[in-house]
């Protein structure tokens, strides 16, 4: 293993403001914790709160690196004292609270995971924002069982092809909703059992048609604003809807009577700021449970475009446009 270098290449959110406002800069090498690793970056993951943080509206938590990014993968090539489950020259995915657009980022171990075989570093960079995420809300937090069903908002985006493959894998029947015919059709193409253009219908009286009424048991909803009044309308008695995100606004009018009439249930939750220990309970059950369906080609990842670090701008200009269907990577490290 060679020295490790002083300094490293990383993308600096330079002031609040549009993509351009990303620029590449020298950064000292991140210092790592007893607990932690030292992971020489090959890809990283782009994911909706690195655009709200360059836009100034999302803060690193305290102690965190204003670098942004949130998920890679790469090569350990240092570990602290207390490391016991990594070593140096292990292959790993992990999720970080931030530092992600950077050539070295440091990780705790215990939000590591291996690099399911057979999928290549770009590949595995797309997992742990998204499969943390869904596994955390769908499952741990809404509670969605094997008779239910479930509605997810944006159901082409990483968190949605994420949620309709996972879902499906497991013997849920998820519906989603997607801004395109071309979206809906490759949400359906992966396994959604029916994808709702929004533009076009309306997804409350798709839903109760497609149910019988009945409506749905969880609805993931990464829009917020009015779309929590409408989604109480697609919700079956004791339904539960999770807040992941609120690109639809931070405020809404609700009826409360149908919340109490119906039991229903209304919570949110965002992963970054949660301690390691939480995550890492998360990091085991994907291991156990979600890992081998990867292996086994059961789950397939999807990347619709990758681009160089230095060009981290391009790829959120991308993000934005909303015109992807899966997931955006930034290649860092030249694997040719």
């Amino acid at each position: 293993m060679h020295p490790l270098p002083i300094t490293m290449q990383a993308i600096e959110i330079t002031k609040p403001g549009s993509p351009e406002v990303l620029k590449i800069q020298e950064r000292p090498l991140p210092r790592i914790r007893e607990n932690e690793v030292l992971i020489q970056v090959y890809a990283a993951g782009i994911n909706r709160p690195d655009v709200m943080q360059r836009a100034g509206l999302y803060p690193p938590p305290a102690g965190v690196t204003d670098i942004p990014g949130l998920e890679v993968s790469g090569v350990i090539v240092s570990a602290g004292s207390k490391v016991a489950n990594w070593k140096i020259g292990d292959s790993v995915c992990a999720l970080v609270a931030g530092g992600g657009y950077a050539e070295y980022v440091n990780a705790p171990e215990s939000q590591c995971l291996p690099i399911p075989e057979g999928l290549t570093f770009r590949e595995a960079a797309s997992l742990p924002e998204t499969y943390f995420t869904v596994w955390s809300n769908v499952f741990d937090r809404a509670q969605l069982t094997e008779q239910e069903t479930i509605l997810v908002h944006g159901g082409s985006s990483g968190i949605g092809t994420t949620a309709i493959q996972l879902c499906k894998a497991l013997g849920r029947k998820i519906f989603v909703t997607a801004g395109s015919d071309e979206k809906c059709h490759a949400c359906e193409a992966i396994g959604a059992t029916k994808a709702i253009n929004y533009r076009n219908e309306d997804f409350v009286e798709r839903i109760l048609a497609l149910t019988d009424n009945k409506g749905v048991n969880v609805i993931i909803d990464m829009v917020a604003g009015d779309y929590i009044q409408r989604d109480l309308k697609c919700l079956a008695d004791d339904g539960r809807i999770v807040i992941i995100a609120f690109l639809g606004g931070v405020k809404t009018n609700l009826n409360m009577t149908e919340i109490l009439r119906r039991r229903l249930t209304i919570t949110g939750s965002t992963l970054r700021p949660r301690s390691t220990k939480f995550k890492s309970n998360i990091a085991s059950s994907l291991r156990n449970k979600v890992w081998p369906l990867l292996e086994a080609k059961v789950i397939e990842t999807m990347i619709f475009k990758s681009f160089p670090l230095e060009h981290a701008a391009e790829a959120h200009r991308l993000m934005e446009s909303s015109e992807h269907i899966g997931k955006i990577i930034l290649d860092v490290y030249d694997q040719s």
